[in-house]
């Protein structure tokens, strides 16, 4: 009898990244990756850098499974609604996926909004759902991670605090005592959980090659961007 298929809500940061990497190690059967790419911003889904997530699969050697949804939060007059309608975009993905579907990873850490959704269209599949990084502590995960061997970039930044020097930067050790002290500071979640920062995945123990990026930055003096102009497997 063949082995169901996990499925890993994938967008090539850390977090969806974590999620992942830890199913491996946990030996569930991921069969699939998917990103969800949003029409402008979301309340479901990581959006900056999505389009790398089709390198980071070819790396990691898991097919990949491309959805475009044509919702933008920025517009939406009902949060709850909107993230109700985002979700209905995955579930009819999933759903039609070729795969006999055991569960979905997913790398959310403390956002109910997101979790309770996702949880609830787990429900509605009949599946399982592998979420590792939920309710941890931000500081043991961003170690964990780092410890692994993890190489992650952030590629947009939306708090104060974080000023244009962190567009492009590794979150290293000593990014992270500086995010630390932001937390003190300012209430910076040392994650990014609230949309402080976004990150991307250049290289981990399960992807066989890095991924190596040319990029600009966009500061608009409280809020910017990494603009990605040439990315590339090493």
């Amino acid at each position: 009898m063949n082995q169901q298929a996990w499925v890993s809500l994938f967008s090539g940061g850390k977090d969806s990244s974590w999620a992942l990497y830890r199913a491996l190690e946990d030996g569930l059967n991921v069969e699939r990756l998917l990103t969800v790419h949003p029409a402008g911003d979301s309340y479901m889904y990581h959006v900056p850098a999505t389009d790398l997530a089709a390198l980071a699969a070819e790396s990691i050697g898991i097919p990949l499974v491309e959805v475009r949804g044509d919702f933008d939060a920025e517009s939406a007059e009902d949060a709850g609604e909107q993230g109700d309608k985002e979700v209905e975009t995955l579930e009819t993905a999933l759903r039609n996926l070729d795969v006999d579907l055991a569960g979905v990873t997913a790398g959310a850490v403390e956002s109910e909004f997101q979790t309770s959704r996702i949880r609830a269209l787990c429900d509605r599949l009949g599946v399982e759902l592998f979420a590792p990084l939920w309710r941890r502590d931000p500081r043991e995960l961003a170690r964990e991670m780092l410890d692994a061997g993890f190489e992650i970039r952030i590629v947009q930044v939306a708090a104060r605090g974080l000023d244009e020097s962190w567009l492009g930067r590794t979150l290293d050790a000593d990014a992270l005592a500086d995010l630390e002290r932001l937390n003190e500071e300012y209430g910076v979640h040392i994650l990014g959980e609230g949309g402080e920062f976004e990150t991307l995945v250049t290289d981990a123990p399960h992807m066989a090659r890095p991924i190596e990026l040319t990029y600009e930055t966009e500061w608009d003096g409280t809020r910017g961007r990494v603009r990605i102009t040439d990315a590339r497997l090493g």
